[in-house]
């Protein structure tokens, strides 16, 4: 997988950021580290694999994950907003879903969600992903850091807020 990290020096704006990951185990993080100078950006991040560490830690409501599970547009968006505020980074990113090989909550694999949340909105994608299970991983990296990206530079030409619930049709194969 190519470093995605270029984010992380270039184009923030001195802007920090934080990552919670459960498919993802920290490649999210290893990422945005690869460029060197990452430091004065990448605040941390969690790796929340066990629900108890999404609710625990993160602070996703109990109340949330019984109603959409840990799968779920829902839990991304609120364990982004979880690491945002935990690790006092500007964005807040998250990835959980099903890497494989075997289907989860009822989940087939490749099933995905992505956030991004920050102080001025929150965007929400749901991937359909093909591939082994490294492949999902890889793929799912890449599409949080091209969402994080899509995100800050709609906001630096103006955009105000940036409200993007879901995205059913993204695919990667």
């Amino acid at each position: 997988m190519p470093p995605r990290g270029c984010w992380s020096c270039s184009g923030a704006g001195g802007e920090t950021v934080a990552a919670a990951e459960s498919l993802t185990g920290g490649l999210v993080c290893a990422a945005l580290t690869e460029v060197p100078g990452s430091s004065t950006v990448v605040r941390g991040g969690v790796v929340s694999y066990a629900t108890g560490v999404k609710r625990d830690v993160l602070g996703v409501p109990a109340a949330l994950l019984e109603a959409h599970g840990a799968v779920s547009g829902p839990c991304a968006l609120a364990m982004a907003d979880g690491a945002r505020r935990l690790l006092g980074a500007d964005w807040g990113l998250a990835t959980t879903g099903v890497a494989g090989p075997d289907p989860s909550e009822g989940h087939p694999v490749g099933t995905v969600h992505v956030a991004v949340v920050g102080e001025h909105g929150q965007v929400h994608r749901a991937l359909h992903l093909q591939g082994s299970r490294r492949q999902v991983r890889d793929a799912t990296v890449t599409q949080v850091l091209e969402l994080l990206e899509q995100v800050v530079r709609q906001l630096s030409v103006g955009a105000g807020t940036v409200e993007i619930r879901s995205s059913e049709d993204a695919k990667e194969g």
